[in-house]
């Protein structure tokens, strides 16, 4: 299990985030993971717990500032609150600098839904990360430029998504493949949020937890950071 701990943002504001230690100690690679729009919650937690099970000094930074929610109207609130510059050139760099300040020479970035877009975004402004996983979300496309991407980028994406269109998805992948940037991108028959478990209890019908597809984008996500990370 992991505890909550502070560390520093680029701009010496401290920031708290969930931080798990691996088996391995603090030698391991580093993966910050970014959570959903429901905040820092037991769920995302259980992520970063089974990525250190994987091997892997993981860090959530609680973006919410220490706010959870249930409902779907109140994590909109929350999400369009969040300064997602600030949240992906402070928050996430700095947790990717703080992994690597203490002993991981190799860090990724991990994230989910609105935690995917601001990975992402993440791919843009911290040049720190060293892979960068995304699983169905992206931001508005004019805010990713894809010459400043310089590590590889892994996609999951649920063909039947509400939230994020797949022709997004398409258009993404065009602007990585203009710039040359290495990305594996995968299409899979499923929902929004398909890899998390509690997707069908939240009854929203453009949910829906798969968990065939869930498995098999996190097989392919572990051997994308074994790859990138474990060099």
């Amino acid at each position: 299990m992991g505890e909550l701990i502070s560390f520093k943002r680029p701009d010496g504001q401290d920031a708290k985030g969930y931080m798990v230690e691996p088996a391995q100690g603090s030698s391991a690679p580093g993966i910050v993971v970014i959570q959903e729009w429901w905040g820092l919650n037991d769920q995302i937690k259980g992520v970063a717990d089974q990525f250190a099970a994987a091997g892997y000094r993981v860090l959530v930074p609680d973006l919410f500032r220490g706010k959870l929610t249930l409902d779907a109207t109140e994590a909109e609130h929350l999400m369009k609150d969040l300064d997602f510059g600030d949240a992906a050139g402070q928050d996430i760099r700095g947790a990717v600098q703080y992994l690597k300040n203490t002993g991981s020479p190799r860090v990724g970035v991990n994230g989910y839904c609105m935690g995917g877009a601001l990975t992402v975004l993440a791919a843009v402004f911290v040049a720190e990360s060293d892979a960068n996983t995304t699983w169905y979300g992206y931001p508005p496309l004019e805010y990713v430029d894809a010459a400043k991407i310089k590590a590889p980028m892994l996609g999951h994406w649920g063909t039947r998504d509400q939230f994020f269109a797949i022709n997004g998805v398409d258009a993404l992948e065009e602007k990585l493949k203009q710039a040359g940037v290495g990305h594996e991108f995968y299409r899979y028959d499923a929902k929004h949020a398909f890899a998390n478990e509690e997707s069908d209890s939240r009854n929203l019908p453009p949910l829906g937890y798969n968990p065939e597809a869930a498995k098999l984008a996190w097989q392919r996500t572990i051997a994308f950071f074994d790859k990138q990370l474990r060099q």
